[in-house]
């Protein structure tokens, strides 16, 4: 039976072979990014809008275009990733565009900043913790990076769909693996392995509360700014949404919250 550091070596040889695919795609664009447009999307803009002059800690940062979205917006930025290789395109890319954000390689359980004040804000973003077996070390590394009334926020993809594809909706003990190509459009070719965990919207929100994270707002979105799924329409500009007999479907979530202790 495969230990976790095996599944997460697997996962970092897939994000490897992703990255450098994805910095190269239409999909994220990154001559607009280069020219000045933002990576970030309409709902975490409406809802985590004041970070200037704030520390942020972005988890699963990839190769660091939110993170440096943010840094553009005056914060002050650390992305952390498991993939080298879009670490290393996310250093490039804030030293091209002189912004002064740091990028740690590392995992998210293995993350602890030294020598610094905690952060003001901790945030992730679609995609992320399906990645994670165990919440509840996630939370743990959140709060522990996270100062007395800093704000924590999530908006990622609502678990829901997991169920509505043929997965389970409830956390498995050994993940999904699969070999899979990737969502950008030259993606054809790159193939990988990957394993990854479900996690119900209950275990991400307890995980926070168990921690001391206060919550303050959970948002749920029948739309999502990413036309990643199959049978996806885009009924309004940036707006995919997915139907379910008739309904539509909550495609994202997003949780914010407080640490109170």
């Amino acid at each position: 039976m495969m230990q976790e550091s095996d599944y997460f070596e697997m996962n970092r040889v897939g994000w490897d072979k992703r990255a450098a695919a994805h910095f190269d795609s239409s999909f994220y664009d990154l001559p607009g990014f280069l020219a000045g447009q933002t990576s970030l999307r309409e709902i975490e803009l409406a809802e985590l809008d004041d970070v200037s002059g704030q520390s942020l800690l972005h988890l699963q940062c990839h190769f660091g275009m939110d993170t440096l979205s943010w840094a553009r917006m005056g914060a002050i930025c650390t992305g952390v990733d498991i993939s080298p290789v879009a670490i290393d395109k996310a250093r490039a890319l804030a030293q091209t565009l002189t912004l002064d954000a740091e990028f740690v390689c590392t995992d998210v359980y293995s993350y602890q900043r030294s020598g610094a004040s905690p952060y003001d804000i901790v945030f992730t973003s679609y995609g992320a913790i399906c990645w994670l077996p165990d919440l509840r070390r996630w939370a743990d590394i959140i709060a522990s990076n996270l100062a007395v009334g800093g704000l924590f926020y999530i908006v990622d993809f609502h678990p829901i769909y997991d169920l509505l594809a043929g997965y389970s909706y409830f956390t498995q003990v050994q993940p999904e693996v699969e070999e899979e190509g990737t969502y950008t459009e030259n993606g054809a070719g790159v193939t990988a392995k990957l394993a990854t965990w479900a996690h119900p919207m209950s275990s991400v929100i307890n995980a926070l509360i168990n921690v001391g994270i206060q919550i303050e707002r959970v948002s749920e979105f029948p739309f999502s700014p990413y036309n990643c799924f199959d049978g996806m329409v885009e009924r309004e500009p940036g707006r995919f949404y997915l139907d379910h007999k008739g309904n539509d479907v909550p495609i994202v979530y997003s949780i914010t919250g407080r640490k109170v202790v």
